[in-house]
């Protein structure tokens, strides 16, 4: 039996769905616990319970490995990076407690414990817990994940169908590398019989400028489309604007600064099967046709049902 936090959501579901198919046994613990579960009676859901270990050790109970996907892009609704943390800190104490033999964790590229930006430097927090929770451990990096259900190369694509003109921030000559989520689950699979502390980047096999990567996705979505050059700060605060008539957080500053500082890239032989390039082709019709948001699937989401 294994444990995957977050089977309801995005990389967690892709993770589920690949063990399923391997004739594993799955159990998640996610914070929507009354969500609808896409899996059925295959997969059992149980309640996070942060604030009760005892609670969340039971859950854990019996479990080969843990699967862990858990954190936030922002800080929204009372949820900061620093409480994150220490839920991570209490989800790998109960793990231990439970005897989990391994925990694959979901981290990100780019990430470091000096990092100037939240969300890397409590990524690299998260990887210094686990390798401080005693459990033998793995560590999958991934890049800029797509596929399906994303938000953020949906989200390019939404702006691209809706609006005549497109920003590209600074020179956008900054890199990018996408990685298919299907591929993250794969290798995300493959880290629980790896060696112990094994950390390995998942990284696509095309690497684009990021002009010319939203000129591909334009060139699917709106073919002719107009991009405009323009500085960071003003992008933010346009940003913001359409956000706030959106209800969500469309980009923060700190993503903003991660994508120009190329963090959404590996120095690593790729290691991602699906080619973006084809992909985008395949699903030029569907791609962007619906806003995904981050506040309404993570925080609001029965408000969307």
């Amino acid at each position: 039996m294994v444990v995957v936090t977050g089977s309801f959501g995005y990389i967690g579901r892709h993770i589920t769905r690949m063990l399923l198919d391997h004739g594993q046994t799955v159990r998640t613990i996610t914070t929507h616990i009354d969500k609808p579960n896409p899996f059925g009676p295959a997969v059992a859901a149980f309640p996070f319970g942060f604030d009760q270990p005892d609670r969340l050790t039971a859950a854990l109970q019996g479990a080969d490995t843990l699967f862990n996907t858990y954190w936030i892009r922002f800080e929204y609704g009372g949820l900061t990076f620093e409480k994150a943390l220490g839920n991570t800190r209490t989800l790998f104490d109960c793990a231990a407690r439970a005897g989990v033999r391994k925990i694959v964790h979901i981290s990100v590229t780019g990430n470091a414990e000096d990092s100037p930006l939240p969300y890397y430097r409590g990524k690299a927090a998260q990887e210094r817990l686990l390798r401080d929770s005693g459990v033998p451990w793995a560590i999958v990096r991934p890049t800029l994940v797509y596929g399906g259900e994303d938000i953020l190369v949906n989200n390019i694509a939404w702006l691209m169908r809706k609006f005549p003109v497109f920003p590209i921030f600074g020179d956008g000559r900054y890199a990018v590398q996408p990685v298919h989520v299907e591929d993250v689950a794969e290798i995300a699979v493959r880290a629980a019989d790896s060696s112990d502390g094994w950390i390995v980047d998942a990284a696509g096999p095309e690497r684009f400028a990021f002009r010319d990567f939203a000129g591909r996705i334009a060139a699917a979505v709106h073919p002719g489309m107009l991009f405009i050059p323009m500085p960071p700060a003003v992008g933010i605060a346009f940003g913001r604007v359409i956000g706030w008539a959106l209800r969500d957080v469309l980009l923060t500053a700190d993503e903003l600064r991660g994508l120009m500082d190329n963090l959404l890239t590996s120095s690593h032989e790729p290691n991602g099967k699906i080619i973006f390039s084809e992909w985008l082709q395949a699903n030029r019709d569907t791609i962007g046709r619906k806003y995904a948001s981050e506040i309404k699937r993570h925080y609001q989401w029965r408000k969307n049902e």
